[in-house]
């Protein structure tokens, strides 16, 4: 009589909160969801895949567990910066990562940030500069705003904005840590047409700055306008990156940038 071979045990399948966190963390391993950006939230997961609000909760609070995201009371799921040298990847070009601001992509990625503002002035003769080849004027009166920008006690952004106060009457009233996009579009109604911006790299020498340096150190110079319906320019921004922190990504088409968290496959 021939004798059955043995056979392994089949393999128990995974629960399904597993295969999607699984899935998700994956999709941030291989780049597609960046550090800063939204994870699905639970009610999109509970759509896209058919499944209940616990296996969708399990599922974002698995990530969370795992350290590669964090959830922000009334604001969803992030996914946090966990590149060994904490280099912060910005995107030039998209009003979306614009709209969101600076203070907030911190938040979003696991830092605490901190602002010392140095200067806050109104200039009634307004400012100019030139990008990309265009000129781009704030008539005054002008808000000029120059603050310093931490991410866990680390100066990684030296900044300086001018705005329209003709466009947005009072916004010296409000904090400088808000995201001014949100603000123009929200308070004032603004209609936020283009983002016009140039990046160039400049070597800053020690005691030079306002960045702690012990060594001529590469910066990023980034000039931008931000441009509303009628050509009115609301904003422009002059301000020194810290070169050892940054990556900086391009995105080919603007106007058409904005994407929510693509839904996963399992």
């Amino acid at each position: 009589m021939e004798k059955k071979r043995a056979t392994a045990p089949a393999t128990p399948p995974k629960a399904k909160f597993i295969a999607l966190s699984e899935s998700i963390i994956e999709k941030i391993k291989t780049g597609e969801l960046l550090p800063g950006d939204q994870i699905p939230s639970e009610n999109e997961l509970i759509k896209t895949f058919n499944i209940s609000n616990t296996t969708a909760r399990k599922t974002l609070l698995e990530i969370e567990s795992k350290g590669w995201a964090r959830r922000i009371k009334g604001k969803g799921t992030y996914v946090l910066n966990r590149t060994e040298d904490h280099h912060l990847l910005r995107t030039l070009g998209s009003i979306y990562a614009t709209r969101r601001g600076f203070h907030d992509s911190l938040i979003a990625e696991g830092f605490t940030p901190r602002n010392i503002v140095l200067e806050k002035t109104i200039l009634q003769d307004g400012i100019s500069s030139e990008i990309n080849g265009r000129h781009f004027i704030i008539e005054g009166p002008a808000l000029k705003i120059h603050q310093l920008r931490y991410a866990d006690e680390l100066l990684i952004k030296d900044e300086v904005k001018y705005i329209s106060l003709t466009l947005c009457p009072k916004i010296n009233k409000i904090p400088t840590e808000v995201s001014y996009f949100k603000v123009y579009e929200n308070n004032y109604h603004l209609k936020i047409d283009e983002v016009q911006q140039t990046l160039g790299v400049k070597i800053l020498e020690p005691n030079t700055t306002n960045f702690d340096l012990s060594k001529p150190t590469p910066v990023f110079v980034l000039d931008s306008a931000v441009i509303c319906t009628g050509d009115k320019v609301v904003e422009i921004e002059q301000s020194y990156y810290h070169g050892d922190k940054y990556k900086f990504a391009v995105i080919a088409s603007p106007e058409h940038d904005y994407r929510p968290p693509s839904p996963i496959t399992s």
